[in-house]
């Protein structure tokens, strides 16, 4: 009698990882709104303070002289067994690189108004995430050129604002932008026929309160 094999059914993998509940509760819950407010508005402040200075200084926004001292400083490789600020050497090379093309004339500028801009963003609770976003990358080019200071906090909590940014500008201006703009892959009431929704793209709204889903 011939035996047959009994074909192994296949599992199903799931699509999508289900959210662990915590990070849920944390990033995506209205009752944490508070918090993120709390974070939000200091390093705005944070940010507005430092970028005020700078766009009121010419050595920042007109001669960039600030900025090329700063690179200059950072690139420097001092005599053993003193150790250099930079520790990649790709990264020494690509300041050198904006050093030798000057860019600093030009990029001084860009960081003093940037760090106003981001500063402000997130003070009143506009594009969280996206301010967030930019004020972290920022803060991980002043820790690449050896700079400690406050950036290493401020670089933790702008990652935290960027995983939160469906609630971290709950109480702010992306209560209204957010549910009117929408999202690149939900648009908001504005761009939408028919009549305007509750909520768009999952993002929170002061007339709710819970977690938000969409993530």
């Amino acid at each position: 009698m011939a035996l047959t094999a009994t074909p192994v059914p296949k599992v199903a993998r799931p699509a999508q990882i289900p959210e662990n509940p915590i990070a849920a509760f944390l990033f995506g819950n209205t009752k944490m709104a508070l918090f993120w407010l709390a974070i939000r508005v200091w390093v705005g402040y944070s940010w507005a303070d430092a970028g005020l200075h700078k766009v009121q200084d010419p050595k920042w926004t007109a001669t960039g002289e600030s900025l090329k001292n700063y690179w200059v400083n950072a690139t420097k490789i001092p005599e053993a067994p003193a150790k250099a600020a930079i520790t990649f050497d790709w990264y020494r090379s690509f300041l050198q690189m904006l050093l030798d093309n000057q860019a600093y004339t030009w990029f001084g500028k860009l960081i003093a108004f940037g760090e106003l801009a981001v500063g402000i963003a997130l003070v009143v609770g506009a594009f969280t995430g996206i301010a967030a976003f930019f004020g972290g990358l920022m803060n991980f080019n002043f820790m690449m050129a050896g700079s400690a200071s406050s950036n290493p906090l401020l670089f933790a909590f702008a990652i935290g604002l960027v995983l939160a940014w469906k609630v971290a500008g709950y109480y702010g201006a992306d209560a209204v932008l957010l549910r009117n703009l929408g999202t690149p892959w939900a648009l908001g009431d504005i761009f939408r026929r028919g009549a305007p929704s509750e909520e768009a793209a999952g993002v929170a709204v002061p007339a709710r309160a819970g977690a938000v889903s969409g993530a």
